[in-house]
Order: C-alpha cells, then sequence, then structure tokens
C-alpha cells in the first residue's frame, strides 16, 4: 500500500514538473539560443576568414613589402588559428546555455592542460617546431621542398604539421617535431642543364653558332628564363658523339620545363639545319651465299 502511493506521488510530481509550461519555454528558449550561437558562429567564422584572407592580400605598392609565400603562410595560419578561438568561444556559450558554470570547467581545463603538457612532450615539440620553420622561413607554403625523404609542394604548414603534396598527387602529412633535414628549391633561382649531340661529322663552331640562335629564341619566348642561355662548349666525348652542354639560369624549380622547351627547339632548328643528331644503327652485311 505505502509502495503504491510513493509510485503515486512520484507520478504526480513528475507530471506537474513536466506540465509546468515555464520548464518548456526556458528549454525551448535556451534550444533557440544554441542554434542563433551555431548559426552565428558560422557566420563570423566566414567573415573573420574573408578579413584575413583581405589583410595578407599582396599590396605591391605598400610600405612594408613581405615575400608572397611568407604571406600565405601566416594567411594559413593565422586563420586555423582565428577559427579555432571562435569555435572555442562558441563552446562555452553553448555549454553556459545548458547550464554549467564555467568556472569550475575553465579551472579544470587548466589544470588538464598542464597535465596534457607533462605527458604530451611530443606535441609540445610539434609546436615549438612549427613556430620555428615560419618564424625561420625555413620554407612557406608554395615552395617546393624535400622534407627528410618527402619531395613536393608544401600545401600547409600548421602548428603541429606540414602537408607536402607531390607530384602525383599524394599528401604527406609530417609532424614538425619529426623534420630533421629540409632541402627548399624555391629560394634561389634554379639551372637548366642541357646536353646536346651531333656526330663527329658536323662542324663544332656551326653547331654552337645554331645553338646561340636558338637560345636568343628560348630567351625572348620563356618568361622563366632569368638571363640568355650560355654554351658550356664541349662536354664529353662519347663512342658516336660529341656532347655539348648547354645551361640556363631561369626561376625557382621552372628549369625542368625550360630544359624540355630547349630540347625540341634545338631538335627543330638541327632538322631544319640539316645537322644529324647521333642514334643507334645497326648495319647488316650479307654472307657471300646470300650475295649469290
Amino acid at each position: 500500500m505505502e509502495q503504491a502511493k510513493w509510485f503515486e506521488s512520484m507520478f504526480e510530481r513528475t507530471y506537474d514538473y513536466l506540465a509546468n509550461p515555464e520548464l518548456w519555454i526556458n528549454l525551448a528558449t535556451r534550444l533557440i539560443l544554441i542554434v542563433l550561437i551555431v548559426i552565428v558562429t558560422k557566420i563570423v567564422t566566414v567573415i573573420a576568414q574573408a578579413a584575413v584572407n583581405k589583410i595578407f592580400i599582396r599590396r605591391e605598392n605598400g610600405k612594408l613589402q613581405i615575400e608572397q609565400r611568407r604571406l600565405d603562410t601566416l594567411r594559413v595560419l593565422t586563420s586555423n588559428a582565428t577559427r579555432y578561438l571562435i569555435y572555442f568561444l562558441a563552446m562555452l556559450l553553448i555549454l553556459d546555455q545548458l547550464g554549467i558554470d564555467l568556472g569550475p570547467v575553465l579551472v579544470s581545463a587548466g589544470v588538464l592542460g598542464l597535465a596534457v603538457g607533462f605527458g604530451a612532450q611530443s606535441l609540445v615539440k610539434d609546436i615549438i617546431s612549427g613556430f620555428f620553420i615560419i618564424f625561420e622561413d625555413q620554407f612557406a607554403v608554395g615552395d617546393y621542398v624535400t622534407v627528410n625523404t618527402y619531395t613536393g609542394t608544401v600545401q600547409e604548414i600548421g602548428l603541429r604539421t606540414t602537408k607536402i603534396k607531390n607530384w602525383t598527387g599524394e599528401v604527406h602529412i609530417i609532424t614538425n617535431g619529426s623534420i630533421q633535414e629540409v632541402t627548399n628549391f624555391s629560394l634561389q633561382n634554379s639551372v637548366a642543364v642541357v646536353d646536346v649531340s651531333v656526330t663527329y661529322e658536323e662542324n663544332i663552331d656551326e653547331v654552337e653558332r645554331v645553338l646561340e640562335d636558338v637560345l636568343k629564341k628560348v630567351a625572348a619566348e620563356n618568361e622563366n628564363v632569368v638571363q640568355e642561355p650560355q654554351i658550356l662548349g664541349v662536354q664529353d666525348l662519347g663512342p658516336s658523339n660529341v656532347v655539348i652542354r648547354i645551361t640556363a639560369e631561369c626561376k625557382p624549380t621552372t628549369q625542368y620545363g625550360v630544359a624540355r622547351m630547349i630540347r625540341a627547339m634545338v631538335k627543330t632548328e638541327f632538322i631544319a639545319r640539316g645537322i644529324k643528331i647521333p642514334y643507334p644503327k645497326v648495319a647488316y652485311m650479307a654472307s657471300e651465299k646470300e650475295k649469290m
């Protein structure tokens, strides 16, 4: 009997609690505010990232001139940091709407962060290494680099990881703390080296005059060539060919395209001038029986 009364009393209290209109108005208000916080967070994030992108647009006539590669790196890093900060503030506002006291949460977060700092030393190492990579300008977004054993174009430099995309499309994600060696191909001009082979019967002086005409065209037509290509002279004497070496100073990481253009134009000009390029030949000697 007493148990039945207890259940009846519990049911009445639960009914009264759920039937209270102020409860549902309060829940609806909090739910609407949470939805508004999420929407405003999305809008603010988009606006903030657009503002960051606009701030880091390179101004040609500005007093402070910074390389575009460094601007891209700082832009990505600032954009990520801004997004994380906005998300953190939005999370605090949502917790406040859920009725959670933020004081103990922040204190707990500080204690937890201290514990993580002691335990996750590799994470701290990654962040510190990422800071010095950006501060010392070791490489930047858009640079063509070799990091450890990976070669490709830097897509993103974060505080913890660096993303490198190679020429076949794979993206390598490397923790900054594990970066031991870096070779940056984008800091200085590169040199295209082309070896041209001709037969021993050709006149070397005439061949070099033809090459000079070709190289002048290359310098005029290819904007990546910084200085007019140079003919260094005879590089090697092969079994059936004479090798003449050409060098061309060009913009960073453009040497392969310049070298391909030089080879194509040299071949076309050699054919037009009647200069022979050596290639393997097979001589067939008929036997006495075949002659008969």
